[in-house]
């Protein structure tokens, strides 16, 4: 079905800033508390580091600002969260729907995506190279 061949840029667009709109509202939590925070005794690096990533990661790729890069970390982060915080502690089972992973397995290939593809149109890196914005 191609009715929706000639709205894809449009499409591509919302799905890269809803993205990374989500994603940061993961940093958020992590680093400001909101949406119920983090569990108590959640490691530094978890808090910080992924927190920081989740953050500013999010908000580049949704305003569409330096976003192959910061999908491309986001990616990264993400196949991590998804070993570390999935695969490893559920005994090395890879499945994501049995070791709760789907959302961090998700995040992973939709930037991974995101990265490969830049930022498309409504975004700032768009204005930068001074692309139409249609």
């Amino acid at each position: 079905m191609g009715f929706l061949r000639p709205h894809a840029e449009r499409i591509y667009a919302l799905l890269r800033i809803m993205s990374g709109l989500m994603f940061m509202q993961h940093g958020l939590q992590k680093l400001f508390g909101l949406f119920g925070g983090v569990p108590a005794g959640a490691p530094a690096f978890v808090v910080y580091g992924a927190g920081g990533i989740e953050f500013l990661g999010g908000l580049l790729i949704a305003l569409g600002l330096f976003t192959g890069l910061a999908a491309f970390i986001a990616s990264g982060t993400m196949a991590v969260a998804f070993f570390l915080g999935h695969v490893v502690p559920n005994g090395g089972n890879l499945i994501p729907i049995a070791n709760q992973g789907e959302l961090a397995a998700l995040y992973c290939f939709v930037f991974f995506y995101i990265a490969a593809r830049g930022s498309g149109i409504w975004s700032v890196d768009a204005a930068r190279r001074g692309t139409p914005r249609t």
